[in-house]
């Protein structure tokens, strides 16, 4: 029997609709998105005091507790800083270079990137921030150089040799004067030494040759010499990398007892 057609009274069927939950921003988010555009672009340079908390709250028709919790939000951003007593008040402010490397040690830690990753990744860029180095350096950036070189070569511990080793690796970022890679080379520089077996590994002739690479580089960035530079710190890193994957793949195969 055919189906009986749809009439005006009942009407056609109709399908069900799915609507998806909408994500509703909360207000502390909101503000602290406006506020964080306006610094950003200028509006409020740095050092700006921003209204007083009363007074927010009456621009913006929210709470106390909906701007504290942006102020905080800004706060942790490094977009402002929070001072308390009779001169208190919301100051604007900038991020300052730790910033960079803070945001990606915490990557690093947060996702648990491995040393294998990190060496990757070392062997990718260094070797262009010792040619921006070679190309920008100023007398001051080589005093960084020659004072850790130095430091590295009177180390009377491993602790102190491989602090001098990491300023170096920093000081050549600095050099070149990226904002963004000396950042970057300031995490990468501690995640990778923190996650080396350093007391099995750094012996005398590592520490040596370690040197050596380390003021060959310099000399072709006191001679700003991008090229010699650039291909200098890609072998330097590459062996290191190559040595220090040998003792994890080493370990890794160490049965305990043998």
């Amino acid at each position: 029997m055919a189906a009986e057609p749809a009439t005006a009274e009942s009407g056609p069927r109709r399908r069900a609709v799915q609507l998806t939950p909408l994500q509703v921003p909360k207000a502390p988010d909101v503000l602290a998105d406006d506020l964080r555009e306006r610094i950003l672009r200028g509006d409020f340079p740095e050092g700006t005091a921003l209204p007083p908390e009363r007074e927010l709250v009456n621009q913006t028709r929210m709470s106390r507790a909906t701007i504290r919790e942006a102020l905080r939000i800004l706060e942790v951003q490094g977009l402002v800083r929070v001072k308390t007593g009779r001169a208190g008040g919301a100051y604007v402010s900038r991020p300052d270079p730790d910033s960079v490397a803070d945001s990606v040690d915490l990557l690093i830690r947060a996702r648990r990137i491995r040393i294998p990753a990190l060496l990757e990744t070392r062997e990718a860029i260094e070797p262009f921030c010792a040619q921006l180095a070679a190309q920008h350096r100023t007398d001051e950036d080589l005093g960084r150089l020659e004072a850790a070189n130095e430091a590295m070569a009177t180390a009377g511990t491993l602790a102190e040799f491989l602090q001098a080793n990491v300023d170096w690796h920093v000081a050549v970022a600095v050099a070149g004067h990226n904002e963004l890679l000396t950042g970057f080379m300031r995490a990468l520089s501690r995640a990778i030494y923190a996650s080396t077996d350093n007391q099995g590994f750094v012996d005398d002739d590592v520490r040596q040759t370690t040197l050596r690479a380390h003021r060959a580089v310099t000399k072709a960035i006191r001679a700003k010499d991008p090229e010699a530079a650039r291909r200098r710190m890609s072998r330097h890193v590459h062996f290191y990398a190559e040595a220090v994957m040998e003792v994890e793949d080493r370990t890794a195969i160490e049965v305990p007892g043998d």
